[in-house]
């Protein structure tokens, strides 16, 4: 199952010359995983709520894929260099399947009995 790694940045101030040496070094570090930018930066057209800063989104052929590459020593080793000058949020979460039915989703949480009443 194809997974996401998705990072919320805020955006800085002004960019420290490190985050651009991360820029220069992280595909590297993706190569051996398989991973690869789907989004990176860019405008985001805000519907709902706020979105302070950019979305990075980084996608993996699994979960495992992602989570190894997180744990990398090839990415941990450059991973300072942004998380000293980028304030953000990043998960890991597994994508869904070419057959996924949100309505049969939702037909199984109301067999389940956790829906709240009213």
């Amino acid at each position: 199952m194809t997974a996401y790694v998705i990072a919320h940045l805020r955006d800085p101030q002004e960019l420290h010359p490190q985050v651009l040496e991360y820029l220069e070094r992280i595909q590297a570090t993706l190569d051996p995983f398989a991973g690869r930018f789907v989004v990176h930066g860019g405008p985001v057209d805000v519907r709902e709520g706020s979105w302070p800063g950019s979305v990075v989104m980084l996608e993996f052929p699994t979960g495992e894929h992602a989570r190894d590459w997180y744990d990398s020593p090839a990415y941990q080793a450059i991973l300072p260099l942004r998380t000293e000058h980028l304030e953000g949020e990043v998960i890991i979460v597994d994508g869904v399947g070419p057959d996924h039915d949100s309505a049969a989703m939702a037909a199984e949480l109301r067999k389940s009995g956790d829906v709240a009443q009213g």
